[in-house]
């Protein structure tokens, strides 16, 4: 277990509060890492994004505050507050907040 994980265990939190929004910049805390998958918490700028990349494993996106757009495989899809999608292992993805967006990323890795 990561020490962030130590020190976040046996806790109720609020996800989107355990990163804070910088001016221009992506910020990300990994809150859980297991040989199976991670979960990370992301706040993003609006106008801040990642480039289209693939990743080996299915990662599951839940929207924690604002809204952004995430492309998978040529086909845009708006998320806002609440709302989750799932990514398939090997599709090409992209993100771009539309407004200043926070985000947990779950990665299962089996």
């Amino acid at each position: 277990m990561s020490e962030n994980s130590v020190n976040l265990a046996e806790r109720v939190l609020r996800a989107a509060a355990l990163v804070d929004y910088q001016e221009g910049a992506v910020v990300s805390r990994e809150i859980l890492k297991k040989g199976t998958g991670t979960a990370t918490v992301f706040a993003f700028d609006a106008g801040q994004g990642l480039s289209e990349h693939t990743a080996p494993f299915d990662a599951l996106v839940h929207v924690l505050d604002g809204g952004a757009e995430i492309t998978i495989a040529g086909t845009a899809h708006r998320v806002g507050a609440g709302e989750l999608i799932i990514m398939p292992a090997g599709k090409p993805h992209a993100l771009k907040a539309e407004t200043r967006f926070k985000m947990m990323l779950i990665m299962i890795r089996s």
